[in-house]
């Protein structure tokens, strides 16, 4: 028994390398699904890319993983100001890189002969989407001045009310397996009242009231975090689940299982990896490059859609293609390297330096050592 007469706790080292690693393949798979939507690969053979949207939900909830991880280790919630300072610095300078790069293209774009459905790209959802609420409200159509910034909206509400999840995952700590149940509670309660409102599952909720979709998930990477405190599992026995849960949850994405089963076996995925580290397993996850693909992984999520809808525009303008030409695999390939320089020269000259600015700027100055330290390792596994 500790201190607080609760269970054992076994804590995570400070670092995480597979959950920095594993961000890359998530991202990835965000990218192929998109890309999959206008290739020429048949249908039956893309299962596994047919799922790979849920990764945005993986996103989610490794996100409440990492930030209990970060900032929920005494008994005291961080600092608010500060913690949203933080959060801030993380996702905002590539956001209003990549969406000022967006209005600029917009507006340049009748200069090109390039034709845009009127109405498409307007002000309000310009507006919307720089203050990162675009995902609050029930709403049509999405905001597409970067579709994928949608997530960004939902992760940017789950910073705002983080006090809240604080406040239960603190007092629930020692009983995970009860965090872990309000979240699926809450899940059930969320999904059921979209699907009667929408039509449609909770997973596939996005600009229209995206918001619901980050909240019963952040709240399970907290009650998963907690739950894997209690355990410290040999070498054998974590490269075992690691290897069982990532084979378990391909296997349930390339057989087309259903959102929730999929959404609820990449709680077990993610922890399996933290427990990687735990049991000091070294992996190739721990490698410079796939910890760099990983960091850079948030600037290829959100870089993808404006790379392949200027990459489209111009082959239809230049070539006289149809806009619902199919793309050879060859041409995806050119696309998807471009795709990836671009994801780290953005991580490299905008997101890093953009980063530390803000910071600096920001944060108080007079900063608790541990909170600073907590900051920094902040950046590493979360998505956002």
């Amino acid at each position: 028994m500790n201190g607080r007469s609760g269970p054992v706790r076994v804590p995570f080292p400070d670092v995480l390398d597979p959950l920095t690693s594993v961000r890359f393949f998530l991202a990835l798979g965000v990218v192929l699904f998109h890309f999959q939507l206008v290739w020429t690969l048949p249908e039956a053979s893309i299962g596994v890319l047919n799922r790979a949207r849920l990764g945005v939900d993986a996103f989610f909830i490794l996100s409440g993983f990492i930030l209990t991880h970060v900032y929920l280790q005494g008994d005291k919630p961080p600092d608010y100001r500060q913690f949203l300072a933080a959060r801030f610095a993380r996702i905002y300078p590539a956001h209003l890189f990549i969406l000022m790069g967006m209005l600029a293209l917009v507006l340049a774009a009748p200069l090109f002969g390039v034709a845009l459905e009127q109405g498409r790209f307007n002000g309000l959802d310009f507006l919307g989407t720089l203050l990162l609420v675009q995902a609050w409200f029930p709403r049509e159509s999405m905001a597409l001045w970067n579709g994928p910034a949608w997530s960004l909206s939902a992760e940017w509400f789950a910073y705002l009310v983080f006090p809240i999840y604080a406040a239960v995952g603190l007092r629930l700590r020692d009983r995970p397996w009860v965090l872990i149940g309000l979240a699926v509670a809450l899940f059930v309660v969320l999904d059921a009242f979209y699907r009667w409102t929408f039509g449609i599952v909770l997973p596939r909720a996005e600009d229209n009231l995206g918001i619901l979709r980050i909240v019963p998930e952040f709240l399970y990477g907290i009650g998963l975090y907690y739950l894997g405190q209690r355990w410290a599992p040999s070498a054998r026995q974590a490269t075992f689940g690691a290897l069982a849960t990532t084979a378990a949850l391909l296997a349930l994405m390339q057989i087309g299982t259903d959102d929730w089963t999929i959404v609820a076996m990449a709680g077990p995925f993610i922890l399996s990896l933290a427990m990687l580290s735990k049991a000091k397993v070294g992996t190739w996850m721990s490698n410079p490059l796939s910890l760099f693909a990983g960091e850079a992984s948030y600037a290829l999520y959100l870089v993808h859609i404006p790379l392949l809808m200027i990459w489209r525009n111009a082959a239809q303008t230049l070539l006289g293609l149809p806009g619902d030409y199919q793309m050879g695999l060859g041409e995806l390939f050119i696309l998807l390297v471009l795709t990836l320089a671009a994801a780290a020269a953005i991580h490299v000259y905008v997101e890093r330096p953009g980063r530390i600015w803000l910071r600096a700027r920001l944060g108080s100055r007079r900063v608790d050592p541990g909170v600073a330290a907590r900051s920094v390792l902040s950046d590493q596994g979360e998505p956002f």
